[in-house]
């Protein structure tokens, strides 16, 4: 039995590893957002300062590690094998559930995770306890660290309203300050703005490192017989005031030598950043084994039972061993260079805190559409108590520079957010974390730069009347997935710690592979999407800003569609003759996908006409055309997609063979003498290809008309059913839709080629 705990132990070790690796993957948008969002250094170095970062955080993290051990729970109350099941029961949740929030992309809080799996865990061992003994189940509170749980669960609650509010107001105040014209402010100004930007983020270092280290109680000369940390902090405002100054004449300095002030901060912000990440966050992912490690050495040491060996030891400080917190740094700094999931997850905040429009990837909803109406409606009745001259005076300090012509990379998108909320957000973020850090409260990391985030994007208007109702619905969205964390995190954990208890040894096996397999699975699955987004050539925006560039682009787009609309036709085609759900599923989903990339092109028409060259104004006329072509290709394959899913979902009758005959048919006719003709025509525009199309075209129509006359003959003289007689005919008939739309879009394009483009393009 002994050897059970030994197991359980080595099991947390490599569960901690992951857990390392996971947690990293989620919380890396804490400290890397801004700075990849601003681009105002290199990817490259703000992944070395981060790493950095990490590395002194994770040293200096041992003091929080007494959560894990007492700040849910009252460890008197357990016994040693009750707290290892307990520890197990909370690593496999929150390996499985941040693991999840990683593969969909979305940011979660590891703080929430790992309080509310110890709560879960703890609740249900208590229940066991208690039932067992015949007590009233009104003592299980006596188990659990009420004070303390509930200190943390508000403070975390909390967070989410202070950070949004004070960012919110903070880069009102900042914008209105320095406007979006900020680098043609004086140097004064700018230097006022890095001084208290710096003097916050390197007061924040400072105390989060001290605090770490061993000298941290030492005695100097200049600090009048007391510690060092005791000095700093009854003299706050004095250390802030001289950080200022001293940081107000370097920001002078970088000015003066014309060198960027506003980089330095974003990179001091980061480093920050990663230091508070790796020392607050540190204890979810590596807090419950450590303390598990450290019960196994003491409960040993006791030669005690298990089931008899109390564990009140854990009431006591016991420091964490430097060797532990070393490898756990390098684990999350190899992790921050190699996971893909920590820059999927990282996306959905950048595009949420984006200026302007980007694909949104979240849908309005009710509640977003509501708070977005309310808020225009108060803001129409604040504009009627504000003076006018005052009102122009604020709105001319909020103007963004004109855009218009700025070069960028091939399908680069320009920086989400400029320098100054980069900067606001990585300051008042880590003023924040560090003051919660300091009450040793695991405040989520996660929660707070997320809400700062999304406070300075509301208030610096990044969210316009185009992009409100899907910004907000994706902050809803985010905010319910925390809800939903710590609701998923107390039950699952609950039941895993039940399961544990009940099963013991084989519970035990059983929930490990089941971890793996869920946690492979996963990996495989991600690592297979991520392959088959990079095969795929996506429909993409005209970046030229000339008629003839806009036309040769425009190629690789149409030869995109019709390459496309080839494979959902066969997918389509394919799973409605042979009943197959997971074809017709494939082939919805890439309809879908296709309609999403073409709404987006057509929503960056008005962006695509102001960008135009005044001479190239009529490549408009071209592109609009082109874009509408494009739609009715993707309704047509839409209509067609779900009336082949609705119909075998619902279970009706197959087609006859005459109609699969027919479809097939038709199908390869397309491939024949439209998909293939059209990829020749592209190859080289000519008079002669563009003719042998419309022939084809009229060929094709003619074939369809046939099978719609023939079919309707059949009906008269035989017993058809209604749904696949319905089925049948809007197939052919919106067949004619794609074709009429393949065709007009061709030789829409041949025109604008003719006219425009030579010699003949290469695709």
């Amino acid at each position: 039995m002994e050897n059970l705990y030994l197991y359980i132990l080595l099991a947390l070790s490599v569960l901690a590893i992951a857990d390392l690796i996971v947690g990293v993957s989620n919380d890396a948008v804490n400290f890397l957002n801004s700075a990849v969002g601003s681009k105002a250094i290199s990817f490259r170095t703000i992944m070395i300062v981060a790493s950095i970062g990490i590395a002194a955080g994770s040293i200096f993290s041992s003091g929080m590690m007494e959560v894990a051990r007492k700040g849910i729970f009252n460890p008197e109350l357990f016994f040693f094998d009750e707290i290892m099941f307990v520890f197990l029961a909370v690593m496999i949740t929150d390996i499985l559930l941040l693991d999840f929030f990683n593969t969909i992309g979305m940011p979660t809080s590891t703080t929430v995770s790992i309080v509310f799996e110890l709560l879960g865990a703890a609740l249900a061992m208590s229940i066991i306890k208690v039932t067992a003994n015949g007590d009233d189940l009104a003592t299980v509170s006596q188990y659990i660290n009420n004070e303390k749980a509930l200190e943390i669960i508000s403070g975390i609650l909390l967070s989410v309203i202070i950070a949004f509010t004070i960012g919110a107001l903070v880069q009102w105040v900042t914008r209105l300050w320095l406007s979006f014209d900020f680098l043609n402010r004086s140097n004064v100004s700018n230097a006022i703005f890095g001084g208290i930007a710096l003097a916050s983020i390197s007061n924040f270092i400072l105390i989060k490192g001290i605090k770490g280290t061993g000298f941290s109680a030492a005695t100097y000369s200049f600090t009048d017989g007391m510690s060092l940390i005791a000095f700093i902090e009854s003299n706050t405002l004095l250390v802030a005031l001289i950080a200022f100054f001293v940081w107000f004449l370097i920001s002078i300095g970088l000015l003066l030598m014309r060198l960027s002030m506003y980089k330095f901060i974003i990179a001091a912000g980061t480093f920050s950043l990663a230091l508070a990440f790796a020392g607050n966050d540190l204890v979810n992912f590596i807090g419950v084994p450590i303390a598990a490690y450290q019960s196994y050495e003491l409960w040993t040491a006791s030669g005690a039972l298990a089931s008899e060996y109390n564990m009140a030891v854990l009431s006591n400080a016991v420091k964490t061993p430097t060797l532990f917190l070393l490898g756990s740094g390098m684990i999350m700094v190899l992790t921050l260079w190699f996971s893909k999931k920590a820059r999927y997850v990282a996306d959905t905040e950048i595009n949420l805190a984006r200026e302007g429009e980007s694909r949104e990837r979240f849908k309005p909803n009710f509640l977003s559409r509501a708070i977005v109406k309310f808020t225009i409606q108060a803001s129409t009745y604040v504009r009627y108590l504000v003076p006018d001259p005052l009102l122009e005076r604020i709105n001319k300090q909020f103007e963004r520079p004109s855009t218009k012509n700025v070069v960028l990379k091939k399908n680069e998108l320009p920086p989400a957010f400029d320098m100054v909320r980069a900067s606001v957000n990585m300051a008042l973020a880590g003023i924040l974390i560090s003051i919660a850090t300091s009450m040793k409260l695991p405040l989520s990391t996660t929660y707070v730069t997320f809400m700062v985030a999304m406070g300075t994007s509301l208030s610096d208007r990044a969210w316009g009347a185009e992009s409100a109702v899907y910004r907000v619905a994706g902050v809803l969205n985010v905010i319910g997935g925390w809800f939903g964390t710590a609701i998923i995190a107390l039950f699952s954990s609950g039941l895993i710690l039940t399961l544990i208890y009940f099963g013991r040894g084989t519970a035990i096996i059983l929930l490990l592979i089941s971890a793996a397999v869920i946690i492979i699975r996963n990996y495989i699955a991600y690592n297979k999407h991520q392959k088959e987004e990079a095969k795929q050539f996506f429909i993409k925006r005209a970046e030229s800003i000339t008629l003839k560039g806009v036309i040769n682009e425009s190629a690789k787009n149409v030869e995109n569609v019709i390459r496309r609309s080839k494979s959902i036709i066969e997918l389509n085609i394919e799973g409605l003759s042979k009943q197959d759900v997971e074809k017709l599923k494939q082939g919805r989903k890439e309809v879908k996908t296709l309609s999403s990339e073409i709404e987006d092109v057509r929503a960056s028409v008005f962006h695509f006409i102001q960008n135009l060259e005044d001479s190239s104004v009529q490549a408009s006329a071209f592109y609009i055309s082109m874009v509408n072509q494009l739609n009715n290709i993707s309704q047509s394959l839409e209509y067609i997609s779900k009336m082949c899913n609705d119909h075998v979902l619902n279970n009706h009758s197959k087609l006859r063979y005459t109609q699969l005959r027919d479809l097939r048919e038709i199908k390869e006719q397309f491939e024949k003498n439209i998909f293939n003709q059209t990829a020749d025509s592209l190859k080289g525009l000519s008079q002669e290809g563009i003719t042998e199309l419309l022939d084809r075209k009229d060929r094709l129509e003619s074939i369809i008309t046939q099978k719609i006359d023939s079919h309707v003959q059949d009906i008269r003289n035989e017993d058809s059913s209604p749904k696949n007689t319905t089925l049948y005919f809007s197939l052919l008939l919106k067949s004619k839709d794609f074709l009429n739309a393949v065709t007009s879009l061709m030789t829409e394009y041949y025109k604008s080629y003719e006219e425009n483009v030579e010699p003949p393009l290469k695709l």
